[in-house]
């Protein structure tokens, strides 16, 4: 449900609320990755959920352009 809720969250954004959404996402993810290069990151799994939440901003975006 709560994946539910957010791809809905991103249908009701703009076309550039969801460009700044997926900068934000990216430069997280390159956080994340950092921290986990450095020996920092204790939760791993946060890597794979910004990962999806990439593609889900991503197909959202291809969804409003079509």
């Amino acid at each position: 449900m709560k994946i539910n809720k957010y791809v809905e969250d991103l249908r009701a954004k703009s076309a550039t609320e969801l460009n700044d959404e997926l900068v934000a996402a990216k430069k997280e993810l390159f956080n994340l990755r950092f921290q986990n290069a450095t020996n920092q990151l204790d939760n791993t799994s946060r890597i794979k959920e910004v990962r999806k939440n990439i593609a889900r901003i991503k197909t959202v975006m291809v969804e409003k352009n079509a």
